[in-house]
C-alpha cells in the first residue's frame, strides 16, 4: 500500500511538473541592441539583427510567442535575475565566471575577437588573419602575446564595460597599456575615431561592419584574432538557473537548426560567414 502511494504521488509530481512547463507559452528575450550586426535599433525603433533572427527562429521551433526587448549591457545579467525578462539573447560568450550566477544553452554562434588600432599610428598590424586560440598558452603562443604587448605598450585601448574583452585586455595589457571601459560599442567607436582612444578589443564581426564604413576606414585590424580562454566555448542564450525546462527547449531547438542548415543560413545573411557551431555526428 505504502509503495503504491509513492508510486501515486510521484505520477503526480510528474504530471504537475509538466502542467507547469506546459504553461509557458510566451517568453520576453533581452538583446543589447547596440552591436551591429548581432543587434542593433534600426530607424523604425525595432530591435533587428542576427540574434534577433536566431530567436525567432528557436521560438518558432520551441512554439512560444517571444517578445524582444532592449536593455544595456551593464544590467543584462541583473535583469534577467530580477525577472525583467526570460532570456539573454545578446551575443553573449559562455564564460566559467557569468556560469555562477546563470545558466547558458548550447552555443548557438562561435565568432572571433581580434583588436584594430588606428592606421595613422603606424604601427606594423601583423597578419591579422592569422588565430590565437588563448585557452592554453605555450612557448610559441607567448611569444606572439609578448610581441602584442610591445607595440601596445603606453596605448590607450578601448573596451566594452564587463565585457570578456574587457578582462582580456586587463590581463594580457593592463599592466603595459591603458584601458578605457564604455557603456556601449557606439561610444567606443566614437572615441576610436575621434582619437580620443588608439585601439580596442571586440567582437571581430562587429568591428568587421564598422571598418567598412568611411568612418571605420581611418581603422585597421591588429594582430591575430583571438578565441578560447575567457571567452569560453561559444555564444550562448543567458538563462535563470531554475528554468531548466527552458534551457532544455533552446537546447533542443538551436541542436535542430544547426543541424538543419538554418543557424548557417541565417549567420550568412548578417556576418557572411558561418558562424554556426559544429555538431558532434
Amino acid at each position: 500500500m505504502k509503495r503504491q502511494l509513492t508510486c501515486a504521488l510521484a505520477a503526480l509530481l510528474l504530471a504537475a511538473g509538466l502542467a507547469h512547463g506546459a504553461e509557458r507559452t510566451a517568453i520576453t528575450i533581452a538583446s543589447e541592441g547596440a552591436s551591429p550586426p548581432w543587434d542593433y535599433i534600426d530607424e523604425n525603433g525595432a530591435l533587428v539583427g542576427f540574434d534577433i533572427d536566431v530567436g525567432n527562429e528557436l521560438c518558432t521551433r520551441m512554439k512560444l510567442q517571444c517578445t524582444f526587448v532592449a536593455q544595456d549591457w551593464d544590467g543584462i545579467i541583473p535583469g534577467l535575475l530580477v525577472k525583467k525578462y526570460d532570456a539573454i539573447m545578446a551575443g553573449m560568450s559562455i564564460t566559467e565566471k557569468r556560469k555562477k550566477s546563470i545558466a547558458f544553452s548550447v552555443p548557438y554562434a562561435v565568432a572571433p575577437n581580434q583588436i584594430v588600432m588606428r592606421r595613422a599610428l603606424g604601427l606594423p598590424p601583423g597578419d591579422s588573419e592569422a588565430k590565437l586560440n588563448l585557452t592554453d598558452i605555450d612557448a610559441a603562443k607567448k611569444e606572439t602575446i609578448d610581441k602584442l604587448r610591445e607595440s601596445l605598450k603606453g596605448r590607450t585601448l578601448g573596451v566594452l564595460r564587463s565585457s570578456n574583452s574587457e578582462a582580456v585586455v586587463q590581463e594580457l595589457f593592463g599592466d603595459i597599456a591603458e584601458v578605457r571601459s564604455y557603456d556601449s560599442q557606439e561610444n567606443l567607436k566614437l572615441d576610436l575615431t575621434s582619437e580620443r582612444i588608439d585601439g580596442g578589443l571586440g567582437d571581430r564581426l562587429v568591428w568587421k561592419q564598422f571598418l567598412d564604413t568611411p568612418e571605420g576606414k581611418a581603422v585597421e585590424f591588429f594582430g591575430p584574432e583571438l578565441s578560447g580562454g575567457t571567452w569560453g566555448p561559444g555564444v550562448g542564450v543567458g538563462l535563470r538557473k531554475e528554468d531548466a525546462d527552458l534551457a532544455e527547449a533552446f537546447d533542443k531547438a538551436i541542436e535542430a537548426s544547426t543541424r538543419d542548415g538554418t543557424l548557417g543560413k541565417i549567420s550568412q545573411k548578417w556576418f557572411g560567414v558561418d558562424i554556426a557551431p559544429q555538431l558532434a555526428n
